[in-house]
């Protein structure tokens, strides 16, 4: 199969993840590898991340320019893609009153100790911040940036190392925002262990 058959291959492939809702665009991502611009006749572009069974994450552009999200690479160009897990999740509504970034003092003292006990074998955490779909995207997206901030800064006051922090709004749900106790659980700040 010719390289330009399997560019229009993957390319059909992350439009049937967009479609089926498979992919989510978080607001602001670090771009590693740029890939390579081309224009395709005929087919639609959805800008849109998403990751691939081989655990890494990718981009793409509505122009079909495509990348990885991971700027490290081995010496033969694959990216060197992470492996983590979720070891903690904080409802929001827990640790932050409503439309707030601001965490008490109970609540920093439980991140403290969450993060003093998980930091051993832990090489370094992701922490991402999701909201419900109750106000415009571009809000949402600066609210779980800012709370997905709050807890970064707990966890460098205890010394636990960041890879990153990402902020997705309300771009990826865990359960549809059809009910209030469903729009509590989006409403929250997940913490990936890297090991």
């Amino acid at each position: 199969m010719s390289d330009f058959n399997l560019k229009k291959v993957a390319a059909a492939i992350v439009a049937a993840l967009v479609v089926s809702g498979a992919a989510v665009a978080p607001a602001a991502a670090q771009t590693g590898n740029t890939g390579t611009q081309r224009t395709i006749v005929g087919e639609r572009y959805v800008p849109t991340i998403w990751v691939d069974p081989d655990g890494c994450e990718h981009w793409v552009m509505d122009d079909g320019a495509e990348g990885y999200m991971t700027p490290h690479v081995y010496p033969d160009g694959k990216p060197v893609c992470r492996r983590g897990q979720l070891c903690g999740m904080m409802p929001t509504d827990q640790f932050f009153a409503t439309d707030k970034h601001y965490i008490n003092a109970a609540g920093k003292a439980r991140l403290q100790e969450f993060f003093r006990k998980t930091m051993p074998g832990t090489r370094y955490f992701v922490i991402a911040g999701h909201t419900d779909s109750r106000a415009s995207d571009e809000y949402n997206i600066r609210l779980s940036e800012r709370r997905a901030n709050a807890v970064a800064q707990v966890a460098r006051s205890v010394g636990a190392r960041l890879g990153d922090i990402r902020a997705y709004g309300e771009r990826d749900p865990r359960v549809p925002n059809t009910s209030a106790a469903n729009m509590a659980q989006n409403r929250r700040v997940e913490i990936y262990c890297i090991r």
